[in-house]
Formats: structure tokens, sequence, C-alpha cells
């Protein structure tokens, strides 16, 4: 599929979310078009399967199969290759044409209909190893809410209508990369991203910061055993990590907000992950980690900013092996130590990890400065600090940044230091700050050349970090400082005297003006000799 069809399919699904922009709220109608196109992508990957299956067969359109032996057998295929099983009466396209008809024999009322087929979706999973996976996929599609209309007829007029517009658009899985189905997705994820304000953050992180991430993480790597996102919100960061080398073994990641749990489970099946190589779990990471025994090559993440946790209220924190070696608990109002000893403690010794935090993170005192220093000069994990420009995440404008660690440092006397975040390295873009190709080039180049760019980047030893009591603000290493040219008070003066001639000028045509037509002129008029 060319670049230009990308597009055009990217167009014509957002133009499909716009059915629903200003009814109801960016939030509501997001979870609505995501699932529909979703439903409509396991239904299609269904039929194509199963066409393939019946190869050679009497009957060889699955939507023209009756007998029981052969749906059985279908079945029994489709769950260990796709994970979950649609009868041909399920399928998204049958559904929109009963939509489509309206005549005195058939109603075109389908919501039980399509209720029924996605509590189907998820009942063909039981026992089985997708169980997991599948298990309350769709339960943010409430087809009953009055949200998308006060009536049953004006819900039904509604969702007929979406899976109409849907049902023109073909997919063509049988012809394209899975990427790019996967690619519009995220389009729309990120177009929801947008409009959601501060909520944005907990589900996107902007394509170039991924970018940033991913990049760094498969440094010196083609393949990865594993990748892992403690915070993984639509599980965009844990996917494209996969764009960054040949192959990823497993994806894990857990994610709080129970939607957005549900969003990631569904990114990762649109982009044709395999159930049996992701595992994303509903919980909170601090409280009730899901893979402390998992050590894993990359990890990523942006997690929320300065986060509340329950650090002085769980007893078993003070001894938990993730955090205890530092001496002192992340504050209860600023978790961001906390997500990082967590991952640390969960990367392998042979991983990259990088996070995205605020700036308070590099400088911040008490316990915060305590679990840092033990970081660098105990432990020696801090590889590189990459400042980013301020306003380029949805939801907020605070200055962030990213840090790098590794167990295993190549060079392990300094740390890079890179200050992106100057006018010269990003766009603006409306409200927004993004970087282009170029600077997110320019950044991950200074990160493995470990080079000092002037204004741009500086290479730290070790014990400039311990003379600066192991502060890590960017301005203390990498100086940015423009001087401003000398002043010449004599030409400033000599300015000043023009301009004082060129108003006289301008008053007297002025004067002139109003004496010709009668009228007062609109100042004082000084008289000669004053």
């Amino acid at each position: 599929m060319s670049e230009d069809q990308k597009r055009k399919l990217e167009t014509q699904l957002w133009g499909i979310a716009n059915l629903l922009r200003g009814k109801i709220s960016a939030d509501d109608y997001r979870d609505y078009i995501l699932g529909f196109i979703f439903y409509k992508y396991l239904s299609e990957k269904q039929y194509l399967y199963a066409t393939q299956l019946l190869l050679g067969e009497e009957v060889t359109d699955y939507k023209e199969v009756t007998d029981t032996e052969t749906l059985e057998a279908i079945r029994e295929e489709s769950l260990l290759k796709l994970g979950y099983f649609l009868q041909p009466k399920e399928l998204f396209s049958e559904l929109a044409k009963k939509g489509n008809s309206d005549t005195e024999s058939e109603s075109n009322y389908i919501i039980e209909d399509l209720q029924a087929v996605m509590n189907h979706i998820e009942q063909s999973t039981m026992g089985t190893e997708s169980e997991e996976d599948f298990n309350a996929l769709f339960e943010d599609l409430d087809l009953t809410s009055t949200k998308i209309g006060r009536t049953v007829g004006a819900r039904n007029e509604v969702i007929v209508k979406i899976l109409n517009h849907l049902d023109k658009i073909d997919f063509k899985l049988e012809d394209i990369d899975a990427d790019v189905l996967g690619d519009a997705y995220e389009y729309l994820i990120a177009k929801f991203a947008a409009g959601a304000g501060k909520s944005a953050g907990e589900f996107y992180t902007p394509q170039q910061v991924s970018k940033i991430l991913a990049k760094i993480v498969t440094t010196g790597k083609t393949k990865l055993k594993s990748v892992y996102d403690p915070t993984c919100g639509s599980g965009s960061l844990l996917l494209r990590v996969a764009r960054e080398v040949e192959d990823v073994g497993e994806f894990y990641g857990q994610e709080l907000n129970r939607t957005t749990y549900n969003l990631a489970r569904m990114n990762m099946i649109l982009h044709d992950i395999h159930f049996r190589e992701f595992s994303i779990e509903q919980e909170d990471t601090l409280e009730n980690p899901q893979h402390l025994e998992k050590r894993f090559e990359a990890v990523v993440a942006n997690p929320p900013f300065s986060a509340h946790w329950k650090s002085d209220k769980n007893p078993l924190n003070s001894t938990d092996e993730r955090f205890s070696q530092y001496g002192r608990l992340a504050p209860k109002t600023k978790a961001d130590y906390a997500f990082i000893t967590h991952m640390i403690h969960q990367l392998a010794d042979n991983g990259i990890m990088a996070t995205v935090v605020p700036h308070g993170v590099l400088y911040r005192g008490a316990a915060e400065g305590v679990i840092r220093k033990y970081l660098i000069k105990e432990l020696n994990y801090l590889d590189a600090v990459i400042g980013l420009p301020v306003n380029i995440f949805y939801g907020t404008s605070i200055p962030t940044c990213i840090l790098v660690f590794k167990k295993c440092r190549e060079v392990d006397d300094n740390i890079v230091f890179i200050d992106a975040s100057g006018e010269d390295h990003y766009f603006k873009n409306g409200n927004q700050n993004e970087l282009r190709d170029e600077d997110v080039e320019e950044i991950i180049n200074t990160y493995r050349t470990r080079e000092t760019k002037e204004k741009y980047s500086y290479v730290a030893t070790l014990n400039e970090i311990d003379e600066n009591d192991y502060n890590l603000n960017i301005p203390r290493y990498v100086d940015t400082f423009e001087e401003e040219e000398d002043i010449v008070l004599n030409e400033v003066t000599e300015r000043l005297i023009n301009y004082d001639n060129d108003l006289e000028d301008v008053n007297s045509e002025i004067i002139s003006f109003c004496n010709d037509l009668g009228i007062i002129p609109p100042f004082k008029v000084e008289e000669d000799g004053e």
C-alpha cells in the first residue's frame, strides 16, 4: 500500500470518527469508533482465515457455510491461530447489511445482535490460551448508553450509520503489511489525544518521543527477546520499539486505567501481535506488579508525572527489593523514583531502559536526592540525560527529559547530557511543540556517539557529577547562554534624536492639515517662544 493509500485510509477513518464529534465527549466517541474498527478488523481476519481453510471444499465462501462440522473445524483452528472465533452470521459485513435493510419483512434494529456478537467473541476464548487477552475487551462499548442517543431508535441509527460507513472501507488485510492498518489506528489514537486535553497523557506518548525512546533502547541490537512498559497506556511505545528491530520475542505491559488497558490489548491484536507474544495486565504497577519475576532486554516508559503513591501506607515497601536498597522511599506525592527503581529492578543485565520524567527528578533533594546519588555513585547505572522541548506532551506544558539507564555500561566513567529544548530543535504546530525527524536523529546520534557539541551536549565525568553534588540539572553541564551584543550608548542617543526630529516633522504636517480643515490639532501646540 502506498503512502497516499495509507493517508486515504487515515482520512476515511477520521471522517467516520467525526460522525460523533460534537455530539458526545472525545473520550466516549473514541471508545465507540476504535471499538467498531477493531470489531471490523477481527471480522475481516476471521473471514480471510476461514476462506483459506475452505480451499478445495465444496463451499469456499465462509459466509455461505452452514454445515456444523465444518464450522466446528474452523472454530478449533481459529482459536489456535487467531485466538477467537466468529460465525458467518456474526461477521461485520453481515450486521452492516442488516442495518441497511429497513423493510416490512425485516427490521434494521441491530443493537442486540451487535451486543451478542461482542459477547460471543469473548465467550469463544473461554478456556483457551487467549482468554485473558480477550476478556471484557469490549466492555467500554456500551450500546445502551444515552450518550449516543436518548432512545433505542436514536442509538440504533447512530450505530447503523457508523457501521455502514466503516463497511465501505476495504482494510485490504490480504494485501497490506499489518502495520498499515495499525498505523491508521494509532493515527486515530493520536488525533483523539490531541483533543482530549489533560487526560491525553494517560493513553498516548507523542510519536516522535516514542521514536527517541525506541531508538535508544534498541541501540546496538537487531533483535530483542522482550520489551516492557510498566505504564503502557495504549501500547504505542511497545509497538514503536518493534519497528526499530527485526524481531521482538515478547511484549509486556501494565496499565492502571481499565479503558486504556482495553485499548492497549486491541492495539496489540490490530498490529498482528499474536496473543501468545504479549502480556498486558491491568493493575497498579507500584502496588501490585504483574511481571515481577521477569527481566527485560528493553524497558520504555512515560509514567504519570509526580504521581501520588502509597509509599508510607504500605509497610512492605521498605523491604521491597525494588526500593529497599536505596535507603529512602520516593515521596508519597512524587512517585517518579519509585517508577524508575521499579524499572531498573526488571531491567536485564544486557538491557537498556529509557523513561520520560519531569525535570524535578534531576535536582530535587531529600529522599529523591539520596536515591539519585545511589543510582549514580553506587550503581553507576545512569547513562544519559536528554532535555526535551516544553509543551511537547498533550495535556501538560511542563519541561520534561529522558533518562537512560544501563546495568552494564560500555562507557562507565561519564554521563552524556543533551539539551534539545532550544527553539532550533523543534517546531510549533498550533499549541503544541513537535520534534522533526532531523531533531530526533540529532538526539540519537549524539547519544550514540557521546560527543560534546557547543550549546547542545556535554559529556560529564562522574567526578564532575560528584562536584555538583549529584544535581543533574542540565544547564549545569550544557551551557546554552547566548551573549548579548554590546550596546553603544552614543548610537542609541543619536537614534533617539533622529526619532525626535522625525516626530516634529510629522506633527508639523498634522498641524497644517488641521489648519486647512479649520479644526483644533489633537495635541497641544507650543507657541513661538515657549
